[in-house]
């Protein structure tokens, strides 16, 4: 008994050290990515959430309101298809699908791979639709300018104290489909109120790509966002 408690603490502690390495190795190239994003003057915004509640969408939408005025490219995090991506394109704005494979998350190497995919020097805001998961691309910095998390009110408020790296790491949180708070149990005061514990500069904004509700007051803070990357 002593002898197999002494191995799974050497693996706990050697799988604990792998895990600094490849954070130190991923945080080296996400350095990469702010220094060249900074010299084109490109805003990079990842955008995360649970599968499901609504990014593809809300990527589609913000395309249609910026598009004729400012240069909008998205790419785009899953495990398997082009599905997200051929939607985006459908708005006639560039975008790239990085099929991760089974990785639940992407991580900055792969963001790196395709960059030059991009004329970054052209484009103004840089979209990161990430993967569909709470919990690993919490982790994971992708050399973003903002982090924005979607919190869909079909999801149950409960999420920030249960996911609390993801809402801490989070520059905004995007209530998204408003349009359902009159048939679903959610509260948005209750889910700011806990994302606010968690992390008391978190910026809070009410959306629904179905209605537009809320797409103006986001598009504007896009607006805003590049204008001040762009110095």
């Amino acid at each position: 008994m002593v002898e197999k408690s002494t191995k799974a603490a050497r693996g706990t502690v050697q799988c604990e050290n792998t895990n600094i390495h490849l954070l130190k190795a991923n945080d080296f190239v996400a350095d990469i990515i702010k220094k060249e994003m900074a010299k084109t003057g490109t805003l990079l915004i990842n955008i995360t959430s649970s599968a499901g509640s609504g990014k593809t969408t809300l990527m589609q939408k913000t395309a249609e309101k910026l598009k004729d005025k400012i240069n909008i490219a998205v790419m785009v995090g899953d495990l398997e298809t082009e599905r997200d991506a051929d939607r985006i394109r459908e708005t006639g704005i560039q975008a790239l699908q990085i099929v991760t494979g089974g990785i639940c998350h992407l991580e900055a190497q792969m963001v790196h791979q395709v960059l030059d995919q991009f004329d970054l020097e052209n484009i103004d805001l840089l979209f990161i639709e990430n993967v569909g998961n709470l919990v690993c691309p919490s982790s994971f910095d992708l050399g973003e300018d903002y982090r924005v998390t979607l919190m869909a009110t079909t999801e149950g408020d409960d999420k920030p104290k249960k996911y609390p790296k993801m809402f801490l790491t989070s520059d905004m949180m995007l209530v998204s489909k408003a349009d359902l708070l009159p048939y679903v149990p959610f509260s948005v005061e209750a889910v700011t109120k806990d994302a606010r514990e968690v992390n008391h500069e978190i910026e809070v904004l009410q959306i629904s790509s179905t209605t537009g509700e809320g797409i103006d007051e986001w598009c504007n803070w896009l607006l805003e966002k590049v204008k001040q990357k762009k110095g």
